[in-house]
């Protein structure tokens, strides 16, 4: 399985189809689904992934099952924390945020997170990157476990609002070694 950089923004509209059903996968349970979709709506979209794609400080990695199709995403912001919270525990500069990396359910297990992972920490490193981090919501044991096997240690928290339900995430950094 191997992960490749999305440069055609007619794929947005498959990667949107890919975030819809796998980012509900994610949130806790007791999320309320009117804010899940509000929030696949207004993040999620295929408009929002032309822009991502042709953003100069954003990265959206696809990787594709046999068919062609796109079985997984993920999508790498290459900019300081915004977050106060996370710019206090994720200091080195320049840094890059793994934003959202999700692979359709019935592909888990395949190598596909592995692949962009794998992918997302290279093209950081490439772009002179520091540091690679992420948010992961306190709940979500099985990407914790994921995430540290990649080598991402816990450096903090923050809170991740989801249409007026404040959940709580973990912050995990990952030192590129570099300078």
């Amino acid at each position: 399985m191997s992960a490749s950089l999305a440069v055609d923004v007619a794929l947005a509209d498959q990667i949107a189809d890919v975030a819809a059903v796998t980012f509900p996968l994610a949130c806790p349970p007791h999320s309320p689904a009117p804010a899940i979709a509000e929030f696949i709506a207004t993040h999620l979209s295929a408009s929002k992934f032309r822009e991502y794609i042709d953003s100069a400080d954003a990265d959206v990695l696809i990787a594709s099952g046999g068919d062609g199709a796109i079985i997984g995403y993920s999508l790498v912001l290459h900019r300081d924390p915004a977050d106060p919270d996370v710019a206090a525990v994720v200091t080195d500069r320049p840094a890059s945020e793994v934003s959202k990396i999700y692979v359709l359910p019935d592909h888990h297990g395949s190598g596909t997170s592995h692949a962009l992972m794998a992918e997302a920490i290279a093209i950081s490193r490439a772009r002179g990157s520091a540091v690679v981090w992420l948010g992961v919501n306190q709940e979500n044991v099985r990407a914790q476990r994921f995430y540290a096997k990649m080598g991402f240690v816990e450096v903090g928290t923050k809170t991740f609002d989801l249409g007026g339900v404040i959940e709580q995430d973990f912050v995990l950094g990952l030192g590129l070694g570099l300078g």
